[in-house]
């Protein structure tokens, strides 16, 4: 019981996703999957956070035999 409102959700939601008209930027999704925007794609593909002080990194290794 009480799935009704959940269903009712998900199926606006696939019918949002299946009928509404997006205006997709083709060129720049083109950009993006080539790789042509330079560094800048490196950038924010994520990579390490070498940078960010984890305060639970050192406490994991020192944990383990």
């Amino acid at each position: 019981m009480g799935r009704g409102r959940a269903k009712a959700k998900q199926t606006k939601v696939a019918r949002d996703l299946k009928y509404r008209t997006l205006e997709t930027d083709f060129d720049q999704l083109q950009r993006e999957l080539h790789g042509d925007n330079g560094s800048k794609a490196k950038e924010s593909a994520g990579g390490d956070d070498d940078d960010v002080d984890d305060p639970y990194d050192d406490a994991e290794s020192a944990q383990r035999p």
